[in-house]
């Protein structure tokens, strides 16, 4: 057991056999931070500090969700709004995650090949925004600190694992998505990336999302810290559903609460360019899908890529009615002391 200096306890995750077999992307194996019992990759370790220490600005815009909860639709979406309205910003076409970085990326690709090549898109940019510095030192959260105002910066790290003056210094944007979907968009992401590879099968997949065995689990406890400080002046908490029923008027909230004040024209051409098909044509990612450094080009192509479907109810043609029933017992359970509503259909 090791001890942060934030007072955070990282516990080694003894894995079973049966796990190590079915996640065989985190190489150098897991721990549990608690309080919260979080479940990350052992680089954690490394980085959970400099994390939980990062120095936000008053201009900064976090973008919070739990993983696949719309995450790359709502960084476009805000890094539009804030460095690009009229879409003729010079850096426009580099990957997102360049653009608007991830600040805990570093504990996911610790152990895999994903920066070794000088041609990578991610080691290009790190050479572009932090001339000079040391990967070794953590590739995204250098450029994080580098990035150019206004910083928008994605993490699915919890609240409680974040700087404790966050809320107080710069604004947030949660995005919380029916974990029906959730676990349905999560799993097919964890099949494809090499970062998480897993082998298993749907059904064990979802027995470990309701066990809180994926990376970044709770999800319960995280979307309720979130959802306590929703009335935060500078908290902003979205629903995905939402954002894909009315994603114009959503925007509209979006401009009020960072003071953006576009006007309706540059609104809907946002709404245009960070639309799913746009996007997807744009390749906002920077990456190819057949690259076997990153994915499995062998899935990619039979179950599509990291854009798949995007869409609100493709839980409905994955769950049998047994493993619904054991996600109904599971939603039920965990949202008896939460006044949350999620729309698992539209």
């Amino acid at each position: 057991m090791s001890l942060t200096a934030s007072g955070h306890k990282c516990v080694v995750e003894k894995e079973t056999d049966k796990m190590k077999k079915d996640w065989v992307g985190y190489p150098k194996g897991l721990v549990r931070v608690t309080p919260g019992r979080w479940l990350f990759t052992a680089a954690y370790t490394k980085f959970a500090d400099k994390y939980y220490n990062f120095k936000f600005k008053q201009s900064d815009v976090v973008v919070n969700t739990w993983p696949k909860c719309g995450t790359t639709w709502v960084q476009e979406i805000v890094w539009t709004m804030t460095n690009n309205p009229d879409l003729n910003h010079p850096m426009a076409d580099l990957p997102v995650v360049i653009r608007s970085p991830f600040l805990e990326f570093d504990m996911l690709i610790d152990g895999h090949d994903l920066a070794a090549s000088e041609d990578n898109p991610l080691v290009l940019g790190f050479q572009a925004v932090c001339p000079g510095k040391n990967p070794a030192d953590g590739i995204m959260l250098q450029i994080s600190e580098s990035a150019s105002d206004p910083r928008i910066i994605k993490t699915h790290l919890p609240l409680s694992l974040l700087s404790p003056s966050l809320l107080d210094t710069a604004k947030v944007v949660y995005v919380a998505r029916n974990p029906k979907d959730v676990l349905v968009s999560y799993c097919h992401h964890s099949r494809i990336l090499k970062m998480h590879g897993y082998m298993g099968s749907f059904e064990d997949f979802v027995q470990y999302f309701v066990d809180d065995d994926l990376l970044y689990s709770p999800y319960w406890l995280h979307v309720k810290e979130a959802w306590e400080k929703r009335h935060h002046p500078n908290m902003h908490f979205i629903f995905y559903e939402d954002l894909k029923t009315d994603v114009l008027g959503e925007l509209n909230k979006l401009n009020t609460f960072l003071d953006t004040k576009l006007t309706e024209d540059q609104l809907n051409n946002i709404v245009k360019h960070t639309s799913y098909s746009e996007m997807k044509v744009r390749n906002v990612l920077g990456a190819d899908i057949n690259d076997s450094s990153i994915f499995y080009p062998d899935i990619t192509s039979t179950d599509g890529g990291f854009f798949r479907k995007g869409e609100t109810g493709d839980w409905k043609s994955k769950l049998t009615p047994e493993l619904e029933a054991k996600v109904d017992s599971w939603i039920s359970k965990n949202a008896e002391d939460i006044d949350i509503s999620f729309k698992y259909s539209l």
